[in-house]
């Protein structure tokens, strides 16, 4: 596997519970010192998936290479080349920063000083606090800070960044692109495609347990083409409407009231689709113009956007 230059590699992977399959023959490689994304809706299958290759669930089938070995199931001194931040991790409310993190250090064999760990998660002012006082940025970083303090090769990051504002997430993505240019291997999961989008050197789409496309961002969009797309929202659009705004693009698809307009020529298109909605006396509300993205290659494989 390492001459392949290769950390992981995941083939054919099952788990049922009961009549439910959450994960139903995922199969994918991570080459070391790259971000590989693990995209889906809710119960898609990716923390199945990941607690798998974290050994905190034993796999019905299938095999996990990783670190140069083959495995039924990760063993303790897998799990000691690993970093892990679960999706609901919760640490004691009344223990100070600095002794969770002191506590996890203690779990490993050489473990990063504690007071590193804290001043790059940028806690150095709270590690005196005790964890209930934090802020839910702060208790995220502080998950982060469990993950490293083992120094890991590949490091696990469920869902990093849900529910968390606009500012503490930017703060997790910059900690990630660090890692990376550290040449950490980092298995990422996510709902959100900007998240995807900007971290991933590769993403795997899941959807009911398997994946339905993987590849980097950049070709899973060019795999829609290279038209742009005009996305806007239609109240009450009619049969009727929709063949007229076909006519205008190479392609047209609908979600509820929210309307895709492929074109392979822009300004054309823009201005036969203002005249078309001047003519009508019909608002085009909150038109984007964009390039396809992953939320597109989602849609036009379900039928479903990422988030519901």
């Amino acid at each position: 596997m390492d001459e392949n230059g290769l950390l992981l590699r995941v083939t054919d992977l099952r788990k049922s519970y009961g009549d439910v399959r959450a994960v139903d023959g995922v199969s994918f490689a991570v080459p070391r010192g790259t971000v590989f994304t693990l995209l889906g809706p809710n119960g898609a299958g990716k923390t199945t998936t990941l607690e798998i290759l974290e050994g905190l669930r034993e796999p019905d089938s299938g095999t996990i290479e990783v670190f140069g070995r083959s495995l039924r199931r990760v063993d303790r001194a897998t799990k000691e080349r690993m970093g892990v931040l679960l999706q609901e991790g919760s640490f004691e409310p009344y223990l100070k920063v600095k002794e969770v993190v002191a506590l996890f250090a203690s779990f490993f064999a050489r473990p990063l000083p504690v007071k590193e760990v804290l001043e790059r998660m940028e806690l150095t002012e709270k590690q005196n606090a005790l964890v209930r006082t934090l802020s839910g940025g702060q208790k995220q970083r502080l998950g982060v800070a469990v993950a490293l303090v083992g120094d890991p090769e590949l490091v696990f990051l469920d869902e990093p960044t849900t529910g968390l504002d606009p500012q503490a997430r930017r703060n997790i993505w910059a900690i990630v692109h660090d890692l990376e240019e550290e040449k950490k291997t980092i298995l990422l999961t996510t709902h959100y495609m900007e998240e995807a989008e900007t971290l991933s050197d590769d993403v795997a789409i899941l959807d009911h347990g398997a994946i339905i496309a993987q590849g980097s961002p950049r070709a899973l969009a060019l795999g829609l083409g290279q038209e742009t797309v005009i996305e806007f929202a239609l109240v009450g659009a009619r049969p009727e409407d929709l063949r007229e705004l076909e006519a205008l693009g190479t392609g047209l698809s609908t979600h509820g009231e929210a309307v895709f307009l492929k074109t392979a020529a822009f300004t054309a298109t823009m201005e036969r689709l203002l005249a078309w909605s001047k003519a009508r006396g019909v608002p085009l509300s909150g038109l984007v113009v964009r390039q396809p993205n992953l939320e597109d290659v989602f849609l036009s494989l379900t039928g479903r956007r990422l988030r519901e």
